[in-house]
């Protein structure tokens, strides 16, 4: 008996496509790196060299501007003016009270918690809830901030009928309390973000860790307290990121309060826009926003490195 050899069968060449694929891929990267370096990198390092100058927009300088060094930093930073009103000190100390109020406070704060007891109603509660606040948060700004001036308007204002139809005497809110208008109306815009968010991250929590709670006899809070805050740590350390960064450098409030009355509501981001558009000091508005954008950077690290901390053991 002979048994015939067993031959395989001839491999096929295979083409080594490494090369071409990152031709491809730097050709399909090139449109994208054009415009990043357009309109992010180029821009970036233009207002840094533009800080160091005293270019306006118009007049003398706006042709041929002067380098000044650190002279627009040090303008921002004297300390004979730094805490006066309309300077740049008082618009940083009013935009960190504005954070921590609107933001820390009203926007994560609030959020978790909507987010938490919507877990507990029926669907059709939850999923109207949700229609509601997502209306909230995608409606323009310009929208938002006429409605809300409307709402407040002294004389015909939505408001002031309520009140004087309950017996209660009218007010000018808008001046007499405008920075805790605009931190209402900032909490109120921002809130339905955090909501959103914290809603899915609690939504993604097996079932069975709860169910595991109330048969141990948890309370709400316990479970909320030993089961939600440290499975969703990640999400608010984003959360806490993206609203810090959007409040500081928000510019809604403009639309309700002009920066005012008497600079009350000058957030550093209208101090920017009327250094710069309106005094015409262009150098100096551009030394504000690199200080902005170092702060940005300065938020986002910290939040990031306490993100990184491990959790303590139990």
């Amino acid at each position: 008996m002979t048994t015939e050899p067993i031959t395989s069968k001839p491999r096929r060449k295979v083409r080594n496509f490494s090369l071409l694929s990152n031709r491809a891929g730097a050709a399909f990267m090139l449109p994208a790196g054009l415009l990043v370096s357009i309109f992010v990198i180029v821009p970036f390092f233009w207002v840094i060299f533009v800080s160091f100058t005293n270019r306006t927009l118009i007049g003398r300088t706006a042709l041929n501007p002067e380098f000044v060094g650190l002279g627009n930093y040090l303008a921002l930073f004297d300390p004979a003016t730094f805490f006066q009103r309309g300077q740049f000190g008082f618009s940083l100390i009013l935009t960190t009270q504005f954070v921590l109020a609107s933001a820390l406070i009203g926007q994560a704060l609030l959020g978790l918690l909507l987010a938490w007891l919507i877990q507990t109603v029926p669907p059709w509660v939850k999923r109207i809830t949700e229609t509601f606040v997502i209306a909230a948060w995608i409606l323009p700004e310009v929208v938002i901030g006429f409605a809300w001036f409307a709402f407040l308007d002294r004389d015909q204002g939505t408001l002031n009928a309520l009140l004087t139809g309950f017996g209660l005497p009218p007010g000018d809110f808008l001046l007499e309390q405008p920075f805790w208008v605009i931190v209402v109306f900032n909490t109120w815009r921002g809130a339905a973000f955090s909501m959103m968010l914290f809603n899915s991250a609690f939504s993604s929590i097996p079932p069975s860790y709860f169910q595991a709670a109330d048969v141990a006899g948890a309370s709400s809070w316990q479970k909320f307290r030993d089961i939600g805050l440290p499975l969703i740590r990640g999400h608010i350390v984003t959360d806490l990121i993206l609203i810090t960064m959007w409040t500081f450098n928000t510019f809604t409030p403009f639309l309700l309060t002009n920066g005012g009355p008497s600079y009350r509501t000058e957030l550093v981001s209208i101090y920017n826009y009327r250094v710069a558009f309106q005094d015409f000091q262009f150098g100096k508005g551009a030394a504000v926003g690199v200080i902005m954008m170092l702060i940005n950077l300065a938020f986002a690290l910290v939040y990031l490195s306490l993100g990184r901390k491990k959790a303590p053991k139990s």
